[in-house]
């Protein structure tokens, strides 16, 4: 019986492990070569597939997902025999599993060598301040020459992006220096337009002053005049409506002459020649004056003498009731 229970072992076990060469799960979005005798058979897509087991082996299985390969820093001539590091970055998928599998040995590696291959070819021909300028023109004819050279491997290169271009050290302190001094040059450019636009402004400004500062000062000026025009009508109306005598003006022409006369600075006063005229009816004023007062000194007597006779009535004298009103 013992031997018998193991040859069912056996079996059991070999008909386990059929099973499990028989059914071949592949995840989505892969693929796997079968080979039968070391042949290609076919290709199996995801989901769940059957194969003969001992005869039909796995050879590879592929993913057919896009890829990211990133590669080192390559040393690349330009045109003016600058030597720069350009690193790359390539985005790949494998759209046929058996070209893949088949028409290279190692589609990595391959891509790798064409990829520094073929970048050497472009930045050759590319002086170093192209180079640094033209990575989408780099990128585009990069990506055409590996998307042709690749398409019989069964690979599509979807995007080809440079990561860095490191120049050398002298290259790189040079044109340092060269953008500080274009931003040093920018700035003083900006800094004289900012001068210049601030002093137009300042003098845009003292001329509008000065215009308006002119207006005011010319409508003050007539309004100022203006004034004084209104004051002297008015004071020449009211010398009119009042109707002064010659009387009247003379004692105000002795009253203004003392004023005339202040100051330190006057050392030297000349008097007018109307001063005479102006003396002359003051004086008679004052005379007509004076006999008014002597009439009324006597306290109304009947011996009350008559008073002297006023200019201007012939030498006659009158009473105090028939004397004529002082003009």
């Amino acid at each position: 019986m013992a031997p018998i229970i193991i040859v069912l072992i056996i079996l059991v076990v070999l008909v386990f492990i059929a099973l499990i060469k028989t059914i071949q799960v592949i995840p989505q979005a892969s693929a796997a070569i079968v080979e039968r005798f070391g042949r290609y058979t076919r290709t199996l897509n995801a989901g769940l597939n059957i194969v003969v087991p001992f005869i039909d082996t796995i050879r590879n299985r592929i993913d057919l997902r896009e890829q990211v390969v990133p590669f080192p820093p390559q040393p690349v001539i330009t045109q003016d025999n600058l030597v720069v590091n350009i690193d790359t970055v390539i985005y790949y998928q494998v759209t046929d599993a058996r070209a893949a599998t088949y028409e290279v040995a190692s589609y990595i590696q391959a891509i790798e060598q064409l990829t520094v291959t073929t970048l050497r070819n472009i930045i050759g021909g590319m002086d170093l301040e192209r180079t640094l300028t033209s990575r989408e023109e780099i990128n585009a004819a990069l990506r055409g020459v590996l998307d042709e050279a690749t398409g019989k491997w069964g690979i599509r290169v979807n995007r080809v992006e440079l990561k860095a271009i490191e120049p050398p050290t002298s290259i790189q302190d040079s044109m340092e220096k060269q953008m500080r001094a274009d931003r040093d040059k920018r700035a003083a450019i900006l800094q004289a337009e900012g001068v210049r636009q601030s002093e137009i402004l300042r003098a845009e400004g003292e001329k509008q002053s000065a215009i308006l500062r002119a207006e005011g000062e010319a409508k003050a000026a007539a309004l100022r005049a203006e004034g004084e025009a209104q004051a002297i009508r008015t004071v020449f109306e009211s010398i009119h409506a009042g109707d002064p005598d010659q009387k009247l003006l003379s004692y105000q022409y002795l009253q203004m002459l003392p004023k005339i006369a202040e100051g330190d600075a006057n050392k030297l006063w000349i008097v007018p020649s109307e001063i005479g005229d102006a003396l002359k009816g003051l004086s008679g004023a004052v005379g007509n004056f004076g006999g008014l007062g002597n009439l009324g000194g006597g306290g109304g007597g009947s011996d009350a003498k008559a008073a002297p006779a006023a200019p201007g009535t012939g030498g006659k004298s009158f009473p105090r009731e028939q004397r004529p009103p002082i003009d």
